[in-house]
């Protein structure tokens, strides 16, 4: 088995376990991702869904574009925007009309939903998908550099927060000499970072 999904399914599974304290804050929580905690499925996300000693309605499947996945005995099931925890608590749920106690357990096997757009003064602009937590100082690079016009302290990074979009400022020169705050800005699922 992957131990890096196999980390992400413990974590996630620690993380919703009562009394459990988590990690020491950043300065901005809202800019920091840590995908072995909040990681939130999305379409074309590959599971791994098993149902101890179920073998027959435990597999893989793949998220559809309407971020439903289909299982036997239960039919569909909404699976985007729920992280690997909720998604097995929904599945148990539904299970236990069928089967009873059932012990359930999801993992992550692609997280190919993980995508940011890289637009303007970059030399190779685009979608790119993420598969490992990733700072700006890490995406610059992967989309080529800037391009010599580029505006290096005006970066927008647009992130989709509940129904809004949020607009920060990012002055990349100041991720280089080592702002702390700056520097700890990770990117998330759906990010879009636009170079003036």
């Amino acid at each position: 088995m992957n131990w890096k999904v196999l980390s992400i399914v413990l974590l996630a599974a620690c993380a919703a376990a009562p009394g459990y304290g988590g990690t020491p804050a950043a300065e901005s929580d809202s800019d920091v991702y840590d995908p072995s905690v909040s990681y939130v499925i999305g379409p074309e996300d590959v599971l791994f869904v098993h149902v101890w000693k179920e073998e027959d309605v435990s597999r893989t499947v793949t998220v559809r574009s309407d971020g439903k996945i289909s299982l036997p005995i239960i039919d569909e099931v909404q699976a985007a925007g729920k992280t690997p925890v909720q998604l097995k608590e929904d599945l148990i749920r539904k299970f236990r009309g069928y089967i009873g106690n059932p012990s359930v357990a999801v993992i992550v096997n692609e997280a190919n939903s993980f995508r940011v757009f890289v637009s303007g003064q970059v030399r190779n602009p685009g979608m790119y998908r993420l598969r490992s937590d990733t700072t700006l100082l890490q995406m610059i690079p992967a989309a080529g550099g800037f391009t010599d016009w580029a505006d290096q302290k005006n970066i927008v990074l647009i992130r989709k927060e509940k129904d809004r979009d949020r607009r920060i400022e990012i002055n990349f020169k100041k991720i280089v000499e080592g702002e702390r705050k700056q520097s700890e800005i990770r990117l998330r699922p759906g990010d879009t970072i636009i170079v003036p």
